[in-house]
């Protein structure tokens, strides 16, 4: 479309003054028709949380998003933002982006009436037409809604001219969407001002009565505890919410892969190549769906996705240092790198005890028990009867961190059952052909061994010496 730049312009144009809600109903009636994806980032939610997003949208309502931490709130709310147009018009100079056809503001309805159809039109992108509040205790009206501006009446204005207001966040979202992370954190005096100016549109501010007929999509976000027993939301403002749209966490272990697949920032390195085999991605997603069962962590507050995809960077960046410090060109997580997930889990989980070096020993046993699982539906079982024999026979296998992955080579070359092992667990032909991947595979082929009891494991930190039992 053809950014008119005045008001008479812009009236012989083909541009449409609709509602925000409109806005946004018609363009996502346009992406459903053609099948596209409304939130393309976000997975796992086909068949839950987006459908009933579709209905909000399509229903015009204010959606209220509740679930535990890191389950994508906050992204769909911004997600919203991509179904408004590109480009939309305003009055020119206008700091609620006052509709052309439809000033609301006392400067632009005195801007239109001065200058009728030679008023200037500005146009703002999509982007600008979004507005974030996190609600905290301190969230005052000003804050929300607006504040007289000491200098304007310095300047000259009287009190009771409206000029000199200095509008608060929600009319600067004037047609656009308006988010409030974790509402129940919201004061309940708070809370009723935004009702008010959301579904009487008018307040008051100093004790001048501002009549503000706003234009916004209210969408906020909350956790489902915090929402019955920490912090409530006032039934008038519950009641303004016409979908109420509860999340979750990913149902499966692949799925929770490949969010962190997604989700990772991996900066690369000119000299290392790094990746990371499926096994050991399956680790990490496991570490978190074990974290969501285990009673001694706090599942009120949830285990977040943003752990799967911290791990994940944490697990990479483990295995970096190692390439470096061994001077290698490949950089391929081990087993042995899984401790440094302890730094990067600590943070993410709340323990139910307080006891000192308990966190620790919770996590470590999370990661155990997460490659123990991988290993059981990984690994052809039938063919580790093979070399539990070598193992009986006298080898003796040194692993860790400290070992340079060309030293796993030759325990393939030793031990003819590895191959098989490896092929069974993902590895192809040209992986096994990389140092760095066979010692990956065997690490994890030797501790999910010991894990099941078929081997023992004389452990020192992070290396050990795999032996057959006795």
């Amino acid at each position: 479309m053809k950014k008119s730049q005045t008001l008479g312009k812009l009236k012989k144009s083909d541009w449409l003054s609709r509602t925000v809600k409109q806005e946004i109903r018609e363009n996502a009636i346009r992406l459903i028709r053609e099948g596209e994806d409304i939130f393309p980032t976000v997975l796992g939610y086909e068949d839950t949380v987006i459908p009933q997003v579709e209905n909000a949208v399509l229903a015009g309502h204010d959606i209220i998003f509740l679930g535990e931490r890191g389950q994508a709130k906050t992204r769909m709310i911004r997600g919203l933002v991509d179904l408004l147009d590109e480009w939309m018009p305003v009055i020119a100079g206008s700091e609620i982006n006052d509709d052309p056809y439809n000033p609301i503001s006392k400067y632009a309805r005195d801007l239109v009436e001065e200058k009728g159809d030679g008023t200037p039109i500005e146009w703002i992108h999509r982007s600008q037409r979004f507005g974030e509040k996190l609600a905290t205790p301190d969230t005052s009206i000003a804050d929300l809604i607006g504040e007289v501006d000491p200098i304007k009446v310095a300047e000259g204005r009287y009190l009771s001219d409206e000029l000199t207001l200095h509008y608060g966040l929600v009319p600067r979202t004037n047609r656009g969407v308006f988010a409030i992370n974790e509402l129940p954190d919201l004061s309940e005096r708070i809370q009723v001002g935004l009702l008010n100016i959301l579904e009487e549109r008018d307040v008051q501010i100093r004790g001048y009565k501002v009549r503000l007929p706003l234009d916004v999509i209210l969408v906020a976000s909350a956790n489902p505890e915090d929402y019955t027993n920490r912090g409530r939301i006032i039934t008038p403002l519950k009641d303004r919410f016409g979908s109420q749209i509860r999340t979750h966490y990913p149902f499966d272990i692949d799925l929770e892969r490949k969010i962190a697949v997604q989700e990772a920032h991996i900066f690369p390195h000119e000299a290392v190549n790094t990746d990371i085999p499926e096994f050991m991605e399956k680790i990490i997603a496991t570490i978190s769906h074990a974290a969501r069962e285990n009673p001694n962590i706090n599942q009120r507050s949830g285990v977040s996705v943003r752990l799967t995809v911290s791990n994940y960077e944490t697990l990479i960046a483990g295995s970096l240092r190692r390439a470096l410090l061994n001077d290698e060109t490949h950089a391929v997580p081990r087993v042995s790198d899984l401790s440094s997930l302890v730094a990067s889990t600590s943070g993410k989980i709340e323990i139910e005890t307080l006891e000192d070096g308990r966190e620790v020993e919770i996590i470590q046993h999370l990661i155990r028990q997460s490659i123990l699982e991988v290993f059981r539906n990984t690994v052809e079982h039938s063919l580790c009867a093979s070399l539990l024999d070598e193992f009986e026979n006298g080898a003796v296998i040194s692993a860790g961190d400290d070992i340079a992955s060309t030293a796993y080579i030759d325990y393939v070359s030793q031990m003819k059952s590895f191959k098989p092992l490896l092929d069974s667990i993902g590895l192809s032909s040209t992986d096994l052909e990389n140092p760095a991947h066979v010692a990956s595979g065997i690490e994890f082929i030797l501790e999910g061994l010991h894990l099941s009891k078929m081997l023992n494991k004389d452990a020192v930190g992070d290396a050990g010496v795999y032996r057959a039992r006795t």
